[in-house]
């Protein structure tokens, strides 16, 4: 089903084995304007001034930040702060990082992926996303005609077929290492061998690609190929331009070091003032409530079928919510979903509380101002000024296969996958 390729990526200008740190970054969509700052203070070189390129927006002023964008990433590889490898191939990333006192590695394989329509079931998202302007990300990729960075995609390896193939590259010299301010460590090889990119060709053809993270990073790509094809006079036979593919990180949904984490709601009721006691009454007809202890996701752990914690700024009250057993889903959730979606603990969250008890739905986007995410769940108890936080187990690799097998995606923000993947270790050109 999905075509992959090994490519010539453009890297920074290093040796073998070089700590890349000063110019990687994390995802663009993350980098808010003090980071920005601060990791331009640390190297002018860094890639946010490719991604996040100074200057307006309007694209028909003199120096808007798609012509500095544009200039910058032509000037840069003219200079020789990029180069651009001599041979094609599929690269690796391995993560390395402790996550509660365990050491973790997550690894990829890198690869030119053959774009398909999402309608195609070959590449597909595996969790709604909400609508959101391509224009900036579309205008830089013209100006540019590059990748800057790569999409996060899962694929199903049961049988750990690609595992050796990781294994015989990690045993070389590195291209390259970087670690992020959290302390992950980014190691880069590259496989050169044709036969290894033959096998994993191969491996591929018969897969399905989920994409974990950077679905808007998907969707501009497709728009920009369709352009370039529109415009193009001739393709000459037997060759697939480059931008018919998009750059990937490929992670196996059946690696053991694949983290999930979940996102947190925190969430602002539609009426005011907001009555914390009266909001866990109407809860307590579906719910059964109890109170919190000290080690809520401890607690969570140990539930079994839908649950999450609820805590109430305004009273400091932190409770336990499980779903009633007498509650039939199939009947309380009434749109035309599977057992599986509808057993989720963020489906049931959506449909029966926030929707019902919050009128917040991602069906009304205008209501999704009330709603925010956060990452980490002492943060997300710490929260003031909102009147519900809502504390989530992570989903399981088994919950995301049964949803996407029936053909579905799951709710927004179903899975955090961690740690996100840097940008600036590698570019692809699309000329």
């Amino acid at each position: 089903m999905a075509t992959i390729r090994p490519f010539n990526a453009i890297r920074y200008t290093h040796g073998e084995g070089a700590d890349i740190s000063p110019f990687v970054a994390p995802p663009y969509d993350v980098v808010g304007p003090a980071e920005r700052k601060r990791l331009l203070a640390a190297d002018p070189h860094n890639v946010v001034a490719l991604e996040l390129p100074e200057g307006t927006l309007d694209p028909d002023e003199p120096g808007n930040r798609y012509e500095t964008g544009g200039e910058r990433w032509r000037a840069w590889r003219a200079d020789g702060v990029l180069e651009h490898d001599d041979e094609p191939a599929v690269y690796v990333v391995e993560q390395r990082f402790s996550l509660r006192d365990r050491r973790v590695r997550r690894r990829a394989f890198i690869a030119e992926v053959g774009l398909e329509p999402l309608s195609a079931g070959v590449v597909v998202p595996h969790e709604r996303t909400l609508p959101k302007a391509l224009d900036d990300r579309l205008r830089l990729t013209r100006a540019c005609a590059a990748n800057l960075s790569q999409v996060l995609a899962l694929y199903p390896d049961p049988d750990h077929v690609t595992s050796a193939v990781f294994d015989r590259a990690t045993e070389g010299v590195p291209l390259a290492t970087a670690t992020d301010p959290d302390g992950v460590e980014s190691v880069v090889w590259a496989i050169t061998d044709p036969r290894e990119a033959d096998l994993l060709a191969q491996y591929f053809e018969d897969q399905q690609i989920l994409i974990a993270d950077g679905h808007h990073r998907y969707t501009t790509a497709l728009a920009y190929r369709d352009e370039r094809r529109a415009a193009a006079d001739c393709v000459a036979p037997g060759t697939t331009p480059a931008y018919d593919g998009i750059m990937m990180a490929l992670v196996s949904m059946d690696d053991p070091d694949l983290v999930v984490l979940p996102t947190h709601r925190v969430v602002d009721a539609d009426v005011r003032p907001f009555d914390p006691r009266a909001f866990r009454a109407d809860l307590d007809s579906r719910f059964v409530l109890a109170p919190a202890g000290d080690d809520l996701e401890a607690e969570l752990a140990q539930v079994r079928g839908p649950a999450f914690g609820v805590h109430t700024p305004a009273d400091d009250t932190t409770v336990l919510a499980r779903l009633r057993d007498d509650v039939d889903l199939a009947e309380e959730i009434g749109r035309d979903a599977s057992p599986a979606w509808k057993e989720l603990d963020v489906a049931v969250l959506q449909e029966l509380v926030l929707d019902r008890l919050l009128d917040v739905h991602p069906d009304r986007p205008a209501t999704l101002e009330r709603l925010s995410f956060v990452k980490d769940v002492d943060a997300a108890l710490a929260t003031s000024g909102h009147d519900v936080v809502f504390i989530l187990r992570p989903t399981s690799m088994d919950q995301l296969r049964d949803v996407t097998s029936a053909g579905e995606t799951m709710p927004q923000k179903s899975t955090y996958f961690y740690p996100k993947l840097l940008s600036g270790l590698l570019f692809r050109s699309l000329d």
